[in-house]
C-alpha cells in the first residue's frame, strides 16, 4: 500500500502549475482542510451552496464502476481525471480542466476517487493553487480489505445515491 501511494505521489510533478502572479490568482493561499467521510460530504454539499464534488477517477472508472448521484441536491458531480488511464500518468491539464468547469477559489472543493488516495493528493495540489479542499475518506469504493476486495467502505457502502451508465 505504501509503495502504491509513493508511486501515485511521484506523478504529482508533471501537473500544470500556474504561478501566484496569474491574473486569476487569489491573494490568500488555499488550504487542505482535511478528510471527511462520504456521509459528511453529502451533508456539506447539501448545506453549502458553493460546495462542489469533483470525481477525479478515470473515464473508465466513471463508465464501468459508477458515479455519485447528486440529483437530490440539485447538483452534478464534476469529473476531471487526476491520472490518465491506462498509464496512470498525472493529467497535465488537471487544473485547466477543473477551471473550465467553473470551479473557482470561492468554492469549497470536495474530491473523491476510488479509495481516497488519489483524491488526497489532488486536494493537496489544489490547496497549493489557492483552493480550500477536502478529501472524501475511503472514496467511492473504499480501500482493499484483507481478502483484496473493495466495497466495504466508501460512498456506495454508506448507501449514498449513485448511478452507473
Amino acid at each position: 500500500m505504501l509503495k502504491r501511494f509513493a508511486m501515485q505521489r511521484a506523478h504529482l510533478h508533471p501537473v500544470e502549475m500556474h504561478s501566484r502572479t496569474d491574473k486569476n490568482a487569489h491573494s490568500a493561499l488555499g488550504r487542505f482542510v482535511g478528510d471527511v467521510s462520504a456521509a459528511e460530504t453529502w451533508h456539506r454539499l447539501q448545506a453549502q451552496p458553493e460546495a462542489v464534488l469533483i470525481d477525479i477517477r478515470t473515464r473508465s472508472e466513471w463508465a464501468f464502476v459508477g458515479v455519485p448521484d447528486l440529483t437530490e441536491l440539485n447538483k452534478t458531480p464534476l469529473q476531471v481525471e487526476w491520472q490518465l488511464f491506462p498509464g496512470m500518468e498525472c493529467n497535465p491539464r488537471f487544473l485547466r480542466e477543473l477551471q473550465a468547469q467553473g470551479v473557482t477559489r470561492q468554492h469549497s472543493v470536495y474530491l473523491i476517487c476510488r479509495s481516497g488516495i488519489r483524491s488526497h493528493a489532488a486536494a493537496e495540489f489544489l490547496a497549493q493553487q489557492g483552493y480550500n479542499t477536502y478529501n472524501v475518506t475511503d472514496g467511492f469504493e473504499g480501500p482493499l480489505d484483507e481478502r483484496g476486495h473493495r466495497g466495504a467502505r466508501g460512498w456506495r457502502a454508506e448507501g449514498l445515491p449513485w448511478r452507473q451508465s
